[in-house]
């Protein structure tokens, strides 16, 4: 496996927010808005993401976007008022038939990867446009690491919500993340939707193919290849109106 030269080493790692999802436990509000162009207190929820990312230094992030795709450029535009270069990849497919989370990375790796659009072992960030998680750090160090190792991703997890009370992963003392029968008789996690991880993780998936990132996770993850830890800040995962008044309502 090649590793990242020392000039890489300090490069900030690029970002893609995912945002190309139908919303349909949102509607009607997302009938007419993208669910990450919802407001909470104010701030589209995607601005957060991208005010977060710029402060902790990556400069580069794609946006993915199908459903109503335009009105994601028409208001990020190219991103230089949150200090960022934003670049889209967009699926052309308006009426909710997204590629789906992998299908949606795999087809902007291009634009995630190295100046000549050519992917190795390149790294970056991936997080959900739709979720609430303000005080999470797009952590250099941790970006670094990661980048100079072999994991194919790194997730943070979370409690499990009362909607999802079965959670997704394990973790094991090591650090590993757990799926399956590994996972099965230990405490498990919620996938928070937030990740680094590596361009070969998308191997798998054929380029401009539907493809979820669950499958490439789950066989990771028997290969020891998938790390995690636990974030214990705030988190939603804002899924339906109720969700969103709620959160809204909050101080």
């Amino acid at each position: 496996m090649s590793h990242p030269t020392a000039s890489a080493e300090i490069r900030p790692l690029k970002a893609i927010v995912l945002a190309a999802g139908r919303g349909e436990r949102m509607r009607p509000l997302t009938d007419a808005t993208p669910k990450p162009l919802l407001k909470v207190h104010g701030k589209p929820l995607i601005e957060w993401h991208l005010e977060a990312l710029a402060r902790d230094g990556v400069r580069e992030v794609v946006v993915n976007g199908a459903w109503l795709e335009q009105q994601l450029v028409d208001t990020l535009g190219d991103g230089s008022r949150f200090g960022l270069s934003i670049a889209y990849s967009l699926e052309g497919r308006d009426h909710g038939g997204a590629l789906e989370t992998a299908g949606g990375i795999a087809k902007a790796l291009p634009l995630l990867c190295d100046a000549t659009g050519t992917c190795g072992d390149d790294a970056f960030w991936v997080v959900s446009g739709d979720i609430y998680m303000p005080g999470f750090r797009f952590d250099a160090a941790v970006a670094r690491r990661f980048a100079e190792g072999e994991r194919l991703a790194h997730l943070w997890l979370v409690d499990n919500p009362p909607y999802h009370p079965t959670g997704d992963f394990g973790l094991d003392a090591q650090g590993l993340a757990l799926s399956g029968e590994a996972a099965a008789h230990g405490e498990r996690w919620t996938y928070a939707n937030i990740a680094l991880c590596r361009a070969g993780l998308l191997a798998p998936v054929a380029r401009g193919s539907r493809a979820a990132l669950g499958p490439l996770l789950h066989a990771a993850m028997l290969d020891r290849r998938i790390s995690a830890e636990v974030w214990r800040g705030a988190w939603e995962n804002v899924g339906t109106p109720a969700q969103l008044d709620a959160l809204n309502a909050a101080a």
